[in-house]
């Protein structure tokens, strides 16, 4: 009787087996997807010189009008980019949201 159960057991784990045994996983490599290309990414603008930049081309940074342009030309010259905060010319946010657009070249 035990025997009986022992071949029953095994013959069951087989059966559940099998399909698991059925299944094939992939040998060769998957076919590259076909993509797109790309733009290339758009040149970096220059930097805008706060201590010679004209107006227009400080009222075209974010944040920076026609007024806040002016006060820069009023507050040159500047030893670095920094100084559009400590001399109050601008508030830390605007000044977060120009930095990497603007220089202070000392003449």
């Amino acid at each position: 009787m035990r025997i009986s159960k022992l071949v029953i057991l095994g013959a069951v784990t087989a059966l559940l087996a099998l399909p698991a045994s059925g299944q094939t996983t992939q040998t060769t490599p998957a076919k590259p997807s076909t993509s797109i290309p790309t733009a290339k990414p758009a040149a970096a603008a220059p930097l805008v010189d706060i201590n010679s930049a004209s107006a227009e081309d400080l009222d075209k940074l974010p944040g920076i009008g026609k007024s806040r342009a002016d006060a820069i030309i009023k507050g040159r010259p500047y030893k670095g980019k920094d100084d559009l905060v400590n001399k109050k010319i601008l508030t830390p946010g605007v000044y977060n949201g120009i930095k990497t657009k603007i220089i202070a070249k000392q003449g």
